[in-house]
């Protein structure tokens, strides 16, 4: 029977790729940031009405979150949860491609109501703003987002075909110095300059990266650094993000990171703000068993996997889906939509998240999430599996 399941899907998503692949060409012709993906959010719900799938909007405290599920009827089984994310980069649009990957989590999900018939359990979409910053995801799971859910997952599309990204932990964080302004050439000596400040923090930055390990990051910008040459600066703002392996590892790092703001309100005698974020993102807590399900469905479409010892040569990135994996059983994987050499977050690689290798991707990644959906609910075994590796994965933390 499972067979003729995964038929039904891949022949579901074929037949609306044109209508899919519109709705990825509409949100990547208009991105928009965290928080204010209005357009991708109303594109998207309507899009899942109109596949006769009921939508609500606004749910688990965000704006431009939005829910859709189903079920066989019977009430009987797990609960999957297909994730979409579609907000984009400031002044760079889709360059991290979340138009492939909302349009991915549609197809599947209109897929899947295809076969639901044939299916126990439940199929959730949730639509999750605000990852490139703000960590939507995790905002939403404290209001209740995740409760009752047994497996989640979504694609990222990326120059590869890895089993999983590679991630590590990221903490956001802003600076704002206070300081006093003066004519810069009558009275430089009435002011206390809020630029030096920020500049002093920036190079003891600078110095602490000498001294953190491979794995950690700190990189950030100044975002507003005074108002005119002649006007000694009163206010500076700064915007850092500090990163890790792991949440011990971030936990350690940001005191460190902590004492070179204050030491340059030291230094400058000025005061600062230091804004820690509200979320951190965590790394990503991969389900193995569900991953490798995942890739093997991919691979029966035609995609070729690198493993994983050299899909970590590609260096790692940071997603609040991490948050999502450490409470309930995830999977993340990547699907080539560019040149190995084309990295995300990268101005060449929005083109290709509106090219024909990308579109390929959002309908491969569509049906091979709908297949792997679709075997984790008629699989006990899978099941066990993957809670299995799950209660390991958290016990070795």
């Amino acid at each position: 029977m499972s067979d003729k399941i995964y038929q039904a899907i891949n022949v579901a998503v074929d037949e609306q790729a044109a209508k899919l692949l519109d709705v990825s060409h509409a949100i990547h012709g208009k991105p928009e940031l965290a928080f204010k993906e209005h357009f991708a959010c109303q594109t998207l719900t309507q899009s899942l009405n109109d596949f006769g799938l009921k939508t609500e909007t606004g749910v688990f405290t965000l704006d431009t979150a939005f829910e859709a599920s189903f079920d066989n009827g019977l009430g009987a089984g797990p609960t999957v949860a297909i994730l979409a994310e579609y907000d984009a980069l400031p002044g760079i649009g889709h360059a991290c491609g979340h138009n492939l990957i909302a349009t991915a989590a549609l197809g599947a999900t209109m897929a899947l109501n295809a076969v639901s018939a044939l299916l126990p359990g439940r199929i959730r979409m949730i639509g999750t703003p605000a990852e490139e910053r703000g960590g939507g995801k995790e905002l939403m799971a404290r209001a209740g987002a995740f409760e009752g859910v047994d497996a989640a997952m979504m694609i990222h599309p990326a120059g590869v075909n890895l089993g999983t990204m590679p991630s590590i932990c990221i903490a956001e964080v802003e600076v704002v110095y206070h300081g006093k302004a003066s004519h810069a050439s009558a009275m430089p000596h009435k002011g206390i300059n809020a630029l030096d400040g920020l500049l002093l923090a920036y190079q003891a930055i600078s110095n602490l990266r000498q001294h953190i390990k491979s794995s950690e990051r700190i990189h950030g910008i100044i975002e507003e650094g005074g108002q005119a040459p002649n006007i000694v600066p009163d206010r500076t703002v700064g915007q850092f993000y500090v990163r890790a392996a792991d949440e011990k590892a971030l936990a350690r790092l940001k005191p460190r990171v902590q004492a070179c703001f204050e030491a340059g309100a030291t230094g400058s005698g000025c005061t600062v703000e230091v804004n820690w974020a509200n979320v951190d993102y965590l790394d990503l807590n991969t389900n193995w068993p569900l991953a490798d399900r995942f890739q093997f469905h991919a691979e029966t479409l035609g995609r070729e996997f690198l493993p994983m010892d050299q899909g970590s040569k590609f260096g790692a990135g940071s997603t609040d889906m991490g948050n999502v994996s450490y409470r309930l059983p995830s999977i993340h994987p990547m699907l080539a939509v560019a040149p190995p050499n084309v990295v995300i977050h990268n101005p060449e690689f929005a083109k290709w998240a509106r090219s024909e290798k990308g579109d390929a991707a959002a309908l491969d990644g569509a049906k091979a999430m709908a297949m792997t959906a679709a075997e984790y609910l008629l699989s006990p075994d899978l099941q066990k599996q993957t809670a299995q590796a799950f209660e390991i994965s958290n016990g070795l933390q």
